[in-house]
């Protein structure tokens, strides 16, 4: 599952939102940090909205056509596995040990 977290440095929300979906555990992510602050487009769109949590989700990969969609916000008090079941919930993702 490939997300892409728009974040800022010195964001300590950015900052526990990333460090909470790196420690996820069922779920293969491939995690994105984007910096706003190093493109006019991305600063304009989500400086007052970060963190913003995007599932990537491949139409065509051979022609990197992909649609984004948007997540969710989570609490800053929502828990490693908290987050792990909305996305599992909300993507239709399953764990790893379910897969086989």
């Amino acid at each position: 599952m490939r997300l892409i977290l728009y974040s800022k440095p010195g964001c300590h929300l950015c900052e526990a939102l990333q460090l909470k979906l790196e420690q996820v555990q069922n779920l293969p992510l491939d995690l994105e940090i984007r910096d706003i602050t190093t493109q006019e487009d991305w600063f304009q769109a989500y400086q007052y909205e970060i963190p913003v949590l995007y599932a990537v989700r491949d139409l065509e990969p051979a022609a990197q056509r992909f649609t984004l969609t948007p997540l969710p916000r989570f609490s800053p008090r929502a828990s490693v596995q908290q987050i792990e079941q909305v996305l599992q919930k909300f993507l239709g993702g399953n764990p790893k040990n379910e897969a086989e």
